[in-house]
């Protein structure tokens, strides 16, 4: 009688613990998710109802939406001019910087040369550098270079990262030293190695990093901002942000947030897609095996 109290009383705290943990749970997606919602809600509602709104209380939903704000934002902005720009920058700057990053990783992982570890601390320091003085930095040099209102310019400080090397440089190290004596025994070279052994054990972290720095990319503002002034060379957030300056942000709300859904849909969907490989690539990273 004594074991069935005990058991009732651990599962009604079970039940209580759990109540609690998801009733806040909810309360966090609600919060989290309720911007994206209202950015939807608002890019589909037509401007006279918008503005109407804007002296009482807003509506949480529309019985008449319209898709007429996208429209107006396309027409208002190069769009397709932006998106292919993004894309070219995005895919150029993610290439680059896997075999940067893989390489790097490897070195430091798997190869032995003299002041390696002093040469990783010193690399690692580099995280503690300010990022604002980075980009002083380089914007000085890609200015002296007449890169400016290029793609190369925008792509060149962008095709490195310290916390992706280390990241990677810490999911190689979990590898088994014997599969590297073995395969050179066997008369494999590193560069063969490195690509027929690690690079598939380790492929979650690789995806992890690819997912991470495209949405880098397609995020990026300050850089492609300070860089290009002329328009033909304009991401898709230097073109929201002008969309802005033009007035018609300032005026139709509606039509400015249709254009943020726009740019903020690809980024959604590749996060869906591939959101368990983020997950498992951070904690594979992080864990010594």
């Amino acid at each position: 009688m004594d074991y069935e109290k005990i058991e009732k009383s651990a599962q009604t705290r079970k039940l209580v613990r759990n109540i609690i943990v998801y009733t806040f749970l909810v309360i966090w997606a609600i919060a989290v998710l309720f911007p994206f919602y209202w950015m939807i809600l608002t890019s589909v509602k037509e401007y006279s109802a918008y503005a109407s709104e804007s002296e009482g209380m807003p509506q949480l939903f529309t019985l008449s939406p319209t898709f007429a704000n996208y429209e107006k934002a396309y027409t208002q902005m190069p769009l397709v001019r932006y998106f292919a720009n993004t894309l070219i920058f995005t895919v150029v700057t993610t290439a680059i910087m896997l075999v940067v990053t893989v390489l790097a990783a490897f070195a430091f992982s798997r190869l032995t040369f003299k002041g390696k570890n002093l040469a990783f601390t010193l690399f690692l320091a580099l995280m503690m550098i300010p990022s604002e003085l980075v980009i002083i930095t380089n914007y000085a040099t890609i200015t002296a270079w007449d890169m400016r209102n290029t793609f190369a310019g925008l792509i060149l400080p962008s095709v490195t990262s310290v916390f992706y090397i280390y990241l990677l440089k810490e999911n190689f190290s979990q590898i088994p030293d014997e599969l590297y004596y073995a395969a050179k025994v066997d008369g494999t070279t590193d560069l063969r190695y490195l690509l027929k052994v690690m690079v598939p054990i380790c492929r979650p972290t690789i995806v992890t990093v690819t997912i991470l720095k495209v949405i880098e990319c397609w995020n990026s503002y300050i850089w492609p901002n300070l860089i290009t002034t002329e328009s033909e060379y304009h991401l898709v957030s230097n073109g929201i942000q002008q969309l802005r300056e033009s007035g018609l942000g300032r005026e139709d709300i509606p039509a400015m947030m249709a254009a943020v859904v726009v740019v903020s849909i690809p980024l959604i969907i590749l996060f869906l897609v591939f959101r368990k490989r983020i997950m498992e690539g951070v904690s594979r990273g992080g864990v010594k095996k």
